[in-house]
């Protein structure tokens, strides 16, 4: 049944007959690693994990595992994805040895006795130094590197931030040459109004909603009730287009970095602080150019007609999302959420009221969008709250609330206008497609569901034939319940991830024919190019085909480097640099994580067990829901047989079980704050047979 003996270690699988030939791109985690080929996703076996880094492109050979599964194993590599690597430096005789930080690669790497460059930046045992690799390892022979710099050692607060930047290939500051660029950029209202695509609707009243420590406001929302009973809802966008010259310096560099990049101590911006912080930026009580979506609702809050035009607005009032829920809950608010009451009354407007309107709304919106199929996932996000230090004084959890909701619905009703205008004509641009998931992940993610006993048979079988409104109701159904974690991440481990493409394919868990990012041209290199492709095409449908042209060179350039040569690079390249953004934003904020639990070693807290797979059992802290690693060699005492069908673990002599769900007390074993782990071992184990699932 899918079993697997630990102690620290596993029986590995009967290799049956092999396929050689395959080539893919490999994708490793800390339990292991998969193979994306043509011909579909493969698991790895260990042989030749070693000699691989993620990324890498290599030939596999494929064969049975145990089960009938398929499984890769690596022949050879032919395409290095990486030519740097973060680790912490020490000395093996004569050599010098690179230990990584990423723990996903699983061999270390030498400095050989004739390279100085130890010496050369003052790297001492136990530094965290960026090394660049001369040779990688392969069956016969250990991978070497040469010492770029010297990171810091390993107490200082930001040093865990500092490697996480270097592992993924970030930086911090911006070049000189667009920096000067933005410097000369300035707002002209009067020369944008000039523009005859472009409306004054500086009369609205309009506002922005966003965390409490963003300093980028690139959304505002207006909301006007009609006397049909509907609404007209606005999305006002920052004009990040009218600044950002096709070619120039600061789109060139936008369009490499292709996102900003949120990491727990700072943020590396997409674009110059002179755009993202000031004249692109939504302050309050400024004159700002932006890109309008008018968005007609009835009364059940179906859309009957859009409007998208380039604008001038001038917000009102910046609230936190915190400030909003208060507002909405009618709980007692702060002096200064007072002031922006008094502030939005000077206009005429009951602020209360209009935050219940977009509330509404939103309400209605999700119900619309979850009747025609679309899939609402809820994850876990910890986040540190860092004192003046960079050290973390707080963990908080990230939760959907009615102030994010309705900021969240809002948002993707414009994009989805957007799409729609730019899809019904074939327009290429950088669409927002994710793909149905494939029936072999679907069916694993059900199977395992059922054999924890989360959902039953029936509603098994129906998620594995793609039923979506059975997905719904399985993540419905687990909601508030030990199950819902292990819900969540199985079925969105199941779904194909979401690309950047030049063409619509739809989006099917937003259950949305046409898809694309609008509404955030600041942080995401895609939204500035729908922002571009947009205006050319609103000139050419209401200006003509001469005015649309004169646009082309300052929205998309001309020739073999204008944007449709590049769309489709471009697209490749937005989303990897997505991945890469969003995983170094879970590693930082692991690396705060384990610097919280530093001085708590030895402490014992309560917990629920949120995974098991070959490296142990993961707990989520009741305190902090922060989330730790038994490792399967603390488990307990005795050999553990791992069942990963149902995500249970079962003692061989005991007969005890350890499973998803789970409520278990542990206790801090240590923490690793540069590589952000935070290591648990098991104090009490659940009662033998017990099955906290049903």
């Amino acid at each position: 049944m899918g079993r697997k003996r630990h102690r620290g270690g596993h029986r590995s699988p009967t290799r049956g007959t092999r396929r050689p030939g395959l080539t893919g791109t490999v994708r490793l985690t800390d339990a292991g690693g998969v193979v994306e080929t043509a011909e579909g996703q493969f698991r790895l076996t260990s042989r030749g994990v070693r000699e691989v880094m993620n990324g890498d492109v290599a030939v596999v050979s494929l064969h049975r595992g145990p089960h009938g599964e398929r499984r890769a194993t690596i022949e050879n590599v032919v395409e290095r994805a990486q030519n740097a690597l973060v680790g912490t430096y020490g000395v093996a005789g004569p050599l010098g040895v690179v230990h990584p930080l990423d723990t996903r690669i699983k061999a270390d790497f030498f400095v050989l006795p004739q390279d100085t460059s130890a010496a050369d930046v003052g790297v001492a045992p136990g530094d965290v130094v960026q090394a660049r690799i001369v040779s990688h390892p392969t069956r016969y022979e250990s991978g070497v590197v040469t010492i770029e710099r010297r990171l810091g050692d390993a107490d200082a607060p930001d040093v865990g931030v500092r490697c996480v930047m270097a592992r993924y290939d970030l930086e911090d500051g911006y070049p000189e040459q667009a920096l000067a660029e933005a410097e000369g950029l300035a707002l002209d209202v009067d020369a944008a109004l000039k523009d005859p695509l472009r409306r004054d609707v500086r009369d609205r009243f309009a506002l922005t909603i966003d965390p409490v420590d963003a300093r980028d406001f690139d959304d505002a929302i207006s909301i006007e009730a009609q006397p049909d009973g509907g609404w007209r809802l606005s999305v006002h966008i920052a004009d990040v287009s009218h600044y950002v010259a096709w070619g120039s310096s600061i789109d060139l560099e936008a369009r490499r970095r292709g996102t900003s990049v949120y990491l727990a101590d700072r943020v590396l911006p997409m674009l110059p602080e002179r755009l993202s912080n000031n004249l692109c930026s939504l302050r309050p009580d400024e004159d700002r150019l932006a890109v309008t979506a008018d968005m007609q609702l009835d009364c059940r809050g179906r859309l009957r007609g859009y409007k998208l035009y380039p604008s001038v607005i001038r917000s009102r009032v910046r609230l936190s999302y915190d400030e909003a829920d208060a507002l909405l809950s009618g709980e007692s608010v702060e002096e200064k959420a007072q002031g922006h009451i008094l502030a939005a009354e000077r206009e005429g407007v009951d602020l209360v009221a209009f935050l219940k309107a977009v509330h509404e709304v939103a309400e209605l919106r999700q119900t619309l969008r979850r009747d025609r199929g679309a899939v609402d996932f809820d994850t876990v996000e910890v986040h540190a709250l860092l004192d003046e230090d960079g050290y973390p004084r707080e963990l908080t959890v990230r939760r959907r609330t009615p102030a994010t909701g309705l900021v969240e619905e809002a948002m993707l009703l414009a994009n989805e206008c957007v799409a729609d205008f730019l899809a019904g004509d074939d327009i290429p641009a950088a669409y927002r497609v994710h793909e149905p998931p494939t029936p072999d992940h679907l069916h694993a993610a059900a199977e395992t569901l059922a054999n924890m006993g989360a959902i039953g048979r029936g509603q098994a079988a129906a998620v594995a034939a793609g039923d979506v409104r059975q997905i719904q109701q399985a993540l419905s159904d687990t909601a508030g319940t030990p199950a819902a974690e292990p819900a969540n991440a199985l079925l969105l481990r199941a779904m194909q991830r979401a690309l950047y493409k030049p063409h619509n394919e739809g989006h099917y868990a937003l259950g949305a024919k046409a898809y694309c990012h609008f509404t955030s041209p600041i942080r995401r290199y895609p939204d500035l190019i729908v922002h571009r492709v947009l205006k050319v095409t609103l000139a050419r449908k209401r200006l003509g085909a001469r005015a649309a042209r004169t646009r082309l060179p300052h929205l998309c350039g001309s020739g073999k480097e204008a944007l449709d040569a590049l769309l489709p690079q471009i697209c490749r390249s937005s989303s990897e640099r997505e991945r890469v953004a969003d995983a170094a934003a879970r590693s930082s904020q692991k690396v705060k994580v384990a610097q919280y639990y530093a001085d708590s070693v030895g402490e014992r807290l309560a917990g629920v067990v949120s995974w098991i797979d070959q490296l142990g059992v993961f707990v989520r802290l009741d305190e902090t829901h922060a989330e730790g690693l038994v490792h399967m060699s603390d488990v307990g005492d005795e050999w553990f047989d791992l069942d990963e069908r149902a995500l249970a673990l079962t003692g061989a002599s005991t007969g005890r079980r350890v499973q998803v769900g789970d409520r278990v007390i542990v206790e801090v074993a240590g923490v690793n704050q540069v590589r952000g782990h935070l290591n648990l071992k098991m104090v009490s184990l659940p009662r033998a047979s017990r099955h906290a699932l049903h």
